[in-house]
C-alpha cells in the first residue's frame, strides 16, 4: 500500500505499463507462432510476408521496451537462421 501522493502515482503507473507491456509481449509471440507455422508451410511468400511481421513485431517490443534489445535481436537471428535452413531462397528477394 503505497504512503504518499507520488507512491500512489507511481503504482498506478507501474499497472498501466504492466498492462501495455503484457498486450506487445503477447503479439509478439503470436507473430513468432505465425512465422514458425509459414515455414513449416514451406510457402516462400507466405514465410516472407510471416518472416516481416515477427522481425517487425520484435523489434517494436524491444524498441518500446517491452522485451530488452539483446533478446529481440537473438530471436531475430534464430529466426532468420531458421527460415535460411528451412525454405531456402525466401529472404532473398528482399535483400
Amino acid at each position: 500500500m503505497a504512503n504518499t501522493k507520488t507512491a500512489t502515482k507511481r503504482a498506478r503507473q507501474a499497472v498501466t505499463r504492466q498492462a501495455r507491456n503484457t498486450i506487445t509481449r503477447s503479439a509478439t509471440r503470436t507473430a513468432l507462432k505465425g512465422a514458425m507455422d509459414a515455414i513449416k508451410g514451406k510457402d516462400q511468400a507466405q514465410v516472407q510476408t510471416a518472416y516481416l511481421n515477427a522481425v517487425r513485431a520484435l523489434s517494436k517490443a524491444a524498441s518500446k521496451g517491452a522485451i530488452p534489445k539483446t533478446r529481440a535481436a537473438r530471436k531475430i537471428s534464430r529466426l532468420t537462421l531458421f527460415v535460411q535452413k528451412n525454405v531456402p531462397g525466401a529472404l532473398a528477394a528482399q535483400k
